[in-house]
């Protein structure tokens, strides 16, 4: 699913009005029967509900939506601010649309809010996507009047305040805080950012009966991950095929106590279809790595407690490096030589990722295509940048970095958002809260590494990979419950994720 801009959330409108060919006015009635009947599938006529309109197109859906409401029996106030006295057509016939069952207040200069209790239903239709600056002045004021109330929040397609892509300078205190916001078509860019959350609340998502061909024709940087494209990328294993066919992979992890990580990432490269896999790591690791992974090959490091000097990785066809390493000084003198000499395909993560960031300027030395996976702290580190403003600066460094480096990165968060060379990014829509457990980015990078052996191309590799960790975690969170998921789980259900795209 493509993510739109808002000037092409914009565009998809008057392409549907042009091509469908429909009226605007029945465009909006049609989107307007959609959060009626949302609304209607959750409250009863027993519950009273108090509307607010904006002077534009968002405000004109909501007050389409108190007609309906009140044809079907709700008792609804409306409440139409029209401060400059400049309303948007569409919302000056809904104005005049509505009946006397609407009890209805047009807001000119003087508001007297009304009392919001606890069993009330606020319908926000402020603001949508139109919105370019922040709330100020006396929509400020009601904003935080609404959030301040006992009552139940729902926003049309965006909690007011909140624009649709960029909020890092936005005035916090001013955004709707919505239980319930109900947009249109299809989720915003804002919705896959975490800083958003606390005002988006609830997401439901709803068919208006948009272009289906401008979806198709228009093309965008900012894409989700589903099923079908995942489906669509997996290679079938040859009848065939041997250990050798199915590729090597390398994976240079653990330290002194920590051995963990290797076992993860070991494990769950094996899990990902890899033929063979070797794991790099201290001498004090040997017992413990032949026991609980002994389909591995286990090569042993000269120093006893950490990875100390490069190795030849000539016959391996993918590296996994930096799960458990430490960041001693020996330890990023060998990382950086390892890099410098490895000619397959590399994945970048957890320690090796902080000593690059230590020593920022061996970063122009990785080789292009190399895949990093950052978590949010992580990628502020490698930009030097320690506190981002927010979750969209965060993802612009992101993505400015894969420009530079001309590298694969995965920022790591609900909404995994991979970063690819020329600028696309793909949101991943599997995972879980259950999966923020210590070794769950040391299974991801076994399993994208093992992908890598097996042939992937790096793209097809990071996206795959993604989605699948997600996908294990969400099986196993469904039989075992958020709090009590660890990382090994997700591995244990690995064999399950790949034999449900697969079939």
């Amino acid at each position: 699913m493509k993510i739109f801009n808002s000037n092409q959330l914009h565009e998809w409108d008057r392409f549907t009005i042009e091509n469908e060919p429909i009226k605007s006015i029945d465009l909006m009635e049609r989107a307007a029967q959609q959060i009626a009947r949302a609304i209607m599938d959750e409250w009863s006529t027993r519950t009273p509900v108090v509307v607010f309109a904006g002077p534009g197109n968002n405000g004109g859906d909501a007050l389409a939506t108190a007609r309906i409401l009140s044809e079907k029996g709700y008792k609804v106030i409306a409440y139409l601010f029209n401060i400059g006295n400049k309303l948007s057509d569409d919302c000056k016939v809904n104005r005049d649309r509505l009946s006397d069952k609407v009890t209805f207040v047009e807001v000119t200069k003087e508001f007297d809010p009304p009392q919001l209790e606890a069993d009330t239903l606020v319908v926000d239709g402020l603001f949508g996507t139109g919105l370019s600056k922040p709330l100020s002045g006396g929509f400020a004021s009601l904003v935080k009047y609404i959030n301040q109330s006992p009552a139940t929040i729902v926003s049309i397609d965006l909690p007011s305040g909140l624009m649709c892509e960029d909020n890092t300078h936005n005035i916090h205190v001013n955004i709707v805080k919505a239980d319930l916001t109900l947009t249109l078509q299809q989720k915003k860019l804002c919705f896959f950012l975490a800083d958003s959350q606390q005002y988006v609340g609830r997401l439901k998502v709803l068919d208006i009966g948009l272009s289906a061909d401008f979806m198709k024709q228009s093309s965008t940087d900012f894409e989700t991950l589903e099923a079908n494209d995942v489906k669509r990328l997996l290679m079938p294993r040859d009848d065939f095929a041997h250990k050798g066919s199915m590729g090597s992979a390398l994976i240079i992890a653990g330290s002194q106590g920590m051995a963990g990580a290797a076992i993860l990432t070991t494990r769950a490269c094996l899990r990902s279809g890899a033929g063979k896999v070797t794991v790099h790591t201290p001498r004090q690791n040997y017992a413990v790595m032949q026991m609980s992974v002994p389909e591995a090959l286990v090569q042993l490091d000269n120093d006893p407690e950490a990875f100390s000097e490069s190795v030849d990785s000539d016959d391996y066809d993918a590296l996994g490096i930096g799960p458990g390493l430490r960041q001693a000084e020996s330890t990023a003198i060998a990382l950086i030589g390892q890099l410098r000499r490895t000619k397959a395909p590399v994945v970048v993560d957890a320690d090796a990722l902080n000593i690059l960031a230590s020593h920022r300027a061996w970063m122009q030395q990785l080789p292009k295509e190399i895949i990093l996976t950052p978590h949010p702290k992580e990628m502020e580190r490698l930009d030097g940048n320690h506190t981002s403003s927010s979750d969209y600066e965060l993802l612009c460094q992101a993505r400015e970095l894969s420009d530079r480096l001309k590298a694969y990165i995965i920022l790591k968060g609900h909404y995994s958002a991979l970063c690819l060379p020329d600028g696309k990014v793909y949101f991943n829509t599997t995972g879980n809260s259950g999966m923020a457990t210590a070794g769950s980015g040391d299974v991801l990078t076994g399993i994208i590494t093992g992908l890598l052996a097996r042939g992937y191309q790096q793209a097809d590799a990071c996206r795959i990979g993604m989605y699948l960790h997600g996908l294990a975690g969400d099986m196993a969170v469904s039989d075992i419950g958020k709090e009590s998921l660890i990382a090994s789980d997700i591995i244990q259900y690995l064999p399950q994720a790949f034999k449900s795209l697969s079939y």
